[in-house]
């Protein structure tokens, strides 16, 4: 099996998912998971496709993620991981896709308008 690599995006974030066969590392940044990642909750977010396919423990991943924060990254890199294990095996589709793993969230932050503070929010409106 030579490198598979497939693209995730989330909010603002794009990963670069590179899968090779291997002992179940994962590397992101050029910094192990737990480091990259300190919160478990989040860590899970990552491991979730492998779960999925039950596949743990037997890909290696190296991934190069950029911009937004630390959550929408790692539903940037969990959509990555996706692509890349269905390009492997497209039996891994159906478990994947049943989990909304393939599907990009295209939710983003609204952007602000003129006249207002925020997005949406007005100022204080006084009758007299």
């Amino acid at each position: 099996m030579e490198m598979i690599n497939a693209i995730g995006r989330r909010k603002a974030s794009v990963a670069r998912v590179y899968l090779s066969k291997g002992d179940g590392q994962i590397t992101i940044n050029g910094k192990t998971l737990e480091e990259y990642f300190p919160q478990p909750h989040i860590q899970n977010k990552v491991k979730e496709p492998f779960q999925a396919v039950e596949a743990e423990n037997i890909y290696n991943l190296n991934v190069n993620v950029d911009g937004g924060g630390f959550k929408g990254q790692a539903e940037a890199v969990r959509m990555g991981i996706s692509r890349a294990l269905v390009q492997l095996n497209e039996e891994f589709r159906k478990p994947l896709k049943v989990r909304k793993y393939l599907t990009r969230d295209a939710r983003a932050v609204e952007r602000k308008k003129y006249g207002k503070p925020k997005a949406r929010k007005s100022f204080q409106f006084s009758k007299r």
